[in-house]
């Protein structure tokens, strides 16, 4: 017996007494039995069917159990339920259908509930050949599972079937999980074969033009079916680049509207969010250790703290942005904070992918000096690295700190831990920490004098440009302590420059060095890590004179155009000189004595405005 589409009905005979209202009494009962009254009434979902026995008996395990436990209890009342039939009253009719020998079709959409029926029945081969269940397993492996569309079809009705665990019993899910993943590997393989046959050439199909098409189709499982699927992917060996676009694809699809929440009611709030939750916390477990882009990687943390998403969630997606943090933009890092009373910005989270980022740092260096008998090029080209990472957090830090550095609510304390995580060689030049603490300064006027020098203790005037130390001496926020260092570094870096003392200012960090450690046996491990701490601190250096190298190399351009439009007028040049003697370095002359002279009088002047003080209670 085949089974395929509904075969058209016969007229029935009018004379047969009509039994009891069902839904088979007109269809199928009467029109084959109609000379035989029905002796079994079966009530699925509240519905009743009045049937026969035999054709029951012939192929369900469970109704011949339950009739044989009548006849043994001689009991006259054949009338039983059936509680949680699968599928409900529609997939009990089909079961119906197939033991009478009506012809039907099995579908995608049915096959879940006829399998979990026939299972439910007892439908097996013990009872009858070819039986239901035999049917339906024969066209999950010959139909459903040979296509991945069809897998993911079947398994979207096992999410829909009740009761939920019915279908786990059949392992269903399961076979489907594996035929998406083989077959999701087989596209794979077969586009990358047909790339190689066709070379640069663009296909026509939808799969040609779109690697991962199927990325669509998964975006409607439930988030479990879609984990276990995953999961799957990754074992059978998909390609990590495909894995993480069907991420984004599925977060994208499964957190809309996340912002909406509250617009509804409290219940279906709750609701809503616990679902969210699980999405964000699923989709980040199942991250492969390839890189995510970053912007997807902000987004679901800004989701998950939207949500309030478990704590190592969080802190999964802080150590993956951390170790790539010398990329991120400053829109990345301005995180909002949605409750009242606190900063604009969350700062804390800001300070945590700080605290990862060294972490990751200090533990490459550390690597670095496990293996200190390598090649010296490929330890040079590590420490370069790393240094450079530095430097580059060093700049977006920078920036970062100004723009929330205006905030009043912003709180000293949380504003100076992120100034002092990060070391004193990750910045070239202080300009834009000056800057930001600066704006601090300015948008918490009611700071007291000592708060005020705690928080510019971390600017190093010898790393401040000539246009930052000339807006040093004319800001009146700053302490006077700090206008005091800034004229001195000054006068210290002319007198160098006149003297001709080029090399000072490069083997000043390793005398510092060198005149901290104590006389008497060094290991060659302290020895080397010495080694390398200087050669960072030389390359900071150098870095230094390069940034003044492109100072001089402007201002020279400027003097040369003003001395173009004013060849006449020779106190231009002289003016031009006086403003950039501060920016001369070893690469260089200097200005003469008495302008020296000059230049010295007149910052003294400037402090003994500012401070109030005579001369001669100068620091000069």
């Amino acid at each position: 017996m085949g089974i395929v589409s509904d075969s058209p009905q016969s007229n029935s005979s009018s004379s047969a007494p009509a039994p009891a209202p069902s839904i088979f009494s007109s269809s199928f009962a009467t029109r084959i039995f109609s000379d035989v009254a029905g002796d079994i009434t079966i009530v699925v979902d509240g519905e009743s069917f009045l049937l026969h026995k035999f054709p029951l008996v012939a192929r369900c395990g469970k109704i011949r159990k339950m009739v044989a436990e009548m006849k043994e209890s001689s009991s006259n009342l054949s009338h039983t339920e059936l509680q949680d039939f699968p599928g409900g009253a529609k997939t009990f009719e089909l079961a119906m259908k197939f033991c009478y020998g009506i012809n039907f079709e099995i579908t995608i959409s049915n096959v879940v509930a006829l399998r979990c029926a026939a299972g439910y029945l007892e439908m097996t081969e013990d009872f009858k050949e070819e039986n239901l269940i035999a049917r339906t397993e024969t066209y999950l492996e010959q139909v459903a599972f040979r296509s991945l569309e069809k897998s993911v079809e079947v398994l979207c009705s096992c999410e829909t079937l009740y009761p939920q665990d019915i279908a786990e019993t059949a392992h269903i899910p399961e076979r489907c999980v594996e035929a998406i993943a083989v077959n999701a590997c087989r596209e794979q393989l077969v586009l990358g074969l047909s790339r190689l046959n066709r070379g640069n050439e663009s296909a026509d199909t939808k799969r040609g033009d779109c690697p991962e098409w199927w990325v669509e189709d998964l975006s409607v499982l439930r988030i479990d079916y879609y984990a276990r699927v995953v999961s799957a992917m990754a074992r059978t060996g998909l390609r990590s680049e495909s894995i993480i676009t069907s991420l984004m694809h599925y977060a994208q699809e499964s957190l809309k509207g996340i912002r909406n929440c509250k617009e509804r009611s409290k219940l279906d709030s709750g609701t809503i969010e616990n679902e969210q939750r699980n999405v964000v916390e699923a989709i980040v477990s199942l991250f492969p250790n390839d890189k995510v882009p970053l912007s997807f990687l902000f987004g679901m943390l800004r989701v998950g703290i939207t949500i309030d998403v478990a704590i190592s969630c969080r802190l999964e997606l802080e150590r993956r942005i951390a170790q790539q943090l010398e990329t991120v933009s400053l829109d990345d890092l301005l995180i909002p904070v949605l409750r009242d009373g606190e900063s604009i910005y969350d700062v804390d989270t800001v300070h945590r992918l700080l605290v990862c980022f060294l972490k990751k740092i200090e533990d490459e260096v550390e690597y670095d000096d496990d293996h200190e008998y390598y090649e010296n090029e490929t330890e040079n080209l590590t420490g370069s690295t790393c240094h450079s990472s530095l430097l580059k957090v060093g700049r977006i830090m920078d920036a970062y700190l100004t723009e929330i550095a205006p905030d009043p609510c912003l709180s000293l304390h949380k504003f100076m831990a992120l100034i002092e995580i990060l070391p004193d060689y990750a910045r070239v030049m202080d300009d834009g920490l000056y800057r930001a603490i600066d704006m601090f300064l300015k948008g918490h006027p009611s700071l007291n004098e000592q708060e005020c020098k705690s928080l510019c203790k971390f600017i190093d005037t010898q790393k401040l440009s000539q246009e930052a130390c000339n807006h040093v001496a004319q800001n009146d926020r700053l302490p006077v302590q700090m206008v005091v260092r800034v004229l001195y570094s000054e006068q210290l870096r002319m007198k160098n420059v006149m003297s001709g003392d080029s090399g000072e200012g490069l083997l000043l960090s390793s005398q510092k060095l060198s005149s901290g450690n104590p006389s008497g046996a060094v290991s060659p491990r302290d020895t080397y890590a010495s080694l390398r701490r200087e050669n960072r601190e030389l390359k900071l250096e150098i870095s230094r004179v390069r940034v003044r190298l492109t100072e001089l190399e402007k201002e020279q351009i400027l003097m040369k155009q003003g001395m173009m439009e004013k060849p006449g007028h020779g106190g231009t040049l002289l003016t031009s000189l006086s403003k950039g003697i501060g920016r001369i370095s070893i690469f260089g002359g200097g200005p003469t004595e008495e302008k020296r002279r000059k230049a010295n009088r007149k910052a003294r002047s400037r402090l003994e405005r500012k401070t109030g003080r005579s001369r001669t209670d100068s620091m000069f």
